[in-house]
């Protein structure tokens, strides 16, 4: 077992950071890009003013578009997932706009991916290979990536265009940016990033001992081409996708929804604007999985959407590259830690993201291994490491999951997971790691298709509510006067360092935000400090119906807005393999 130096984690320095990122830069949570507006000049050589994007909100989309035209703005998106509008408008255009109506303006952000693979263990280390064996291979579920594209033309593009039959399993490609569809056997990643995270989930690649390296190697693909060959995206360009993802998703069966990518959070999970519509597609029952980001191990480090308390966020595990060995299975160093601003515990559960393996293309190298030609493994594959992988290898098992019982809604997938999970304990039966860095624990596909419970996950909240305005939620995690982290229950119950997991406990529970609470005081749950300890990881944990937490909440700041910056959401930055 490998074990880390234990840290007290003070919340002073968390805020410092993190005010620090959301002041000087709402920096991208994965790499951080900024896409510099274009200044006009008039014949004369005189500066005019720079245009930039937005997000417009408002009371309808007819009177938002009427005065942004009134105004001189150029509309870029219509956005119905979240009644808004893209725009491009200069200063004095938004302050007019701003002057006459109660609209509200959010700066287009842009995005990065996070990262990919056809792990050759992956199956293994699940149980997902005993599930294969069953014939539960994905078939007939859908999994969307919006991500930078996918290669499926050559040869090696096999692996993505034909399922394990042989059979044509690609049924849409959509050029977020455009508004265009492509053609279905288009190359449309210059990136590599989205043909690796896609490969992860569904790769139909036998290995060497006959087992499928993707997770779901029978489900369907749709793709949505939000980042460009250099992992850059824009919150437009996403929410563009995810309008059309959910508008066409009976018309592809679309159950399942994976996000590698993510970017600092600048607002309250609920103001966020890209978050909104991840909430919509939640709503319209699509199971989101995301990834948690690859900026830990320090707290608080949770991206954009990651931070969404309904959704599946995934943090990354490596199995020291032993994979018959799990004693010393661990949290990869880049892991994103919570809670999040508003007090919910993330990730909520991990999965391998440590040196996992891809198909490269045929003819032409990706931007992704241009710039790390060290990743090559000779000629047909790459490597990575991130949260990214984490996400895909989830979302392969949520197809694997509804396969087996179309029936389940979204809430039921993440109970589900949960529920199986498996925590890493120390050898003295105690939790190896804080809740906050493990979730729920490693997930494990085959005790999560077999599990039959219900009622697990997300209660306390309701998602209608938070997205009509009328009820926001906070989540269980508090600072005492001592600026420690700590966790307490309606009854007053702690979470320390000295105690289990128990059935009584879920731990993303949500109760009605207050905006006038303070931070409660109370002892410490992590007096020995498990942020960094090695791990033994076992089948004991279940989490299922719990109480309501009470008062707190990590960020009660207010809203954090920058009207002013545009920047890049990337693909989850380049991490070192682990």
């Amino acid at each position: 077992m490998r074990f880390f130096n234990t840290r007290q984690i003070t919340l002073t320095a968390i805020i410092g950071a993190t005010a620090l990122a959301l002041v000087l830069t709402m920096a991208v949570i994965i790499g951080y890009h900024c896409t510099a507006p274009q200044t006009k000049h008039t014949p004369t050589g005189k500066k005019q003013e720079t245009a930039q994007s937005y997000i417009i909100q408002g009371a309808s989309l007819e009177a938002m578009a009427e005065k942004i035209a009134q105004a001189g703005g150029k509309i870029s998106h219509h956005l119905a997932i979240i009644d808004a509008i893209g725009a491009s408008l200069t200063p004095s255009q938004l302050a007019q706009i701003k002057a006459t109506s109660r609209l509200t303006a959010f700066a287009d952000v842009s995005l990065t991916t996070s990262s990919f693979s056809t792990a050759t263990h992956i199956a293994h280390q699940t149980g997902a290979e005993q599930l294969h064996q069953l014939g539960i291979t994905g078939k007939g579920v859908t999994i969307a990536f919006i991500d930078s594209g996918i290669s499926v033309k050559t040869r090696k593009g096999r692996f993505l265009r034909l399922d394990s039959q042989g059979l044509e399993r690609i049924l849409a490609q959509y050029n977020a940016e455009t508004g265009s569809m492509y053609f279905v056997h288009k190359n449309s990643d210059e990136h590599g990033h989205g043909s690796h995270v896609a490969g992860i989930a569904l790769s139909s690649v036998l290995d060497e001992n006959g087992d499928y390296n993707g997770m779901a190697p029978d489900a369907n693909l749709v793709s949505v081409r939000a980042f460009d060959a250099y992992g850059r995206g824009t919150y437009l360009k996403v929410i563009n996708g995810l309008d059309w993802l959910v508008a066409n998703k009976e018309t592809y069966n679309i159950k399942v929804l994976n996000l590698s990518f993510g970017a600092l959070p600048r607002s309250y999970y609920w103001d966020d604007p890209l978050n909104q519509a991840v909430m919509k597609a939640w709503q319209a029952g699509i199971v989101v999985v995301t990834s948690a980001g690859n900026t830990g191990p320090a707290p608080m480090t949770i991206s954009v959407p990651g931070n969404v308390p309904y959704v599946i966020t995934v943090g990354s595990v490596t199995d020291h590259y032993t994979p018959e060995d799990l004693s010393d299975d661990r949290i990869t160093s880049f892991s994103a830690s919570g809670p999040t601003h508003a007090g919910f515990i993330k990730p909520d559960l991990l999965a391998w993201g440590g040196h996992m393996m891809g198909k490269i293309h045929d003819t032409y190298l990706p931007t992704l291994v241009e710039q790390h030609p060290e990743s090559l493994l000779g000629q047909s594959y790459y490597e990575i490491s991130g949260t990214s992988q984490a996400s895909a290898v989830v979302a392969g098992t949520v197809a694997l999951m509804l396969q087996n019982d179309p029936s389940l809604n979204p809430d039921d997938v993440k109970c589900r997971l949960m529920a199986s999970a498996q925590m890493a304990v120390a050898a003295d039966g105690k939790a190896a790691y804080s809740p906050f860095k493990q979730g729920a624990g490693k997930v494990n596909a085959w005790g999560a298709v077999q599990s039959t419970a219900t009622g697990c996950a997300n209660n306390g909240l309701d998602i209608a509510a938070d997205l009509d305005g009328s009820l926001h939620f906070q989540g269980p995690a508090r600072v005492d006067e001592n600026d420690k982290f700590y966790l307490l229950d309606a009854n007053g119950n702690i979470w320390n360092e000295g105690s289990m997991w128990n059935e009584g406990s879920l731990w993303n529970e949500g109760t009605i935000w207050n905006e006038g609470s303070l931070w409660n005081e109370g002892s410490l749950w992590n007096e020995g400090s498990l942020w960094n300890e090695g791990s033994m990881w076992n089948e004991g944990a279940i989490w299922n119906e719990g109480s309501l937490w009470n008062e707190g909440v990590i960020w009660n700041e207010g809203s954090v807005r920058n009207e002013g910056l545009t920047e890049n959401i990337d693909v989850n930055a380049w991490v070192d393999q682990e």
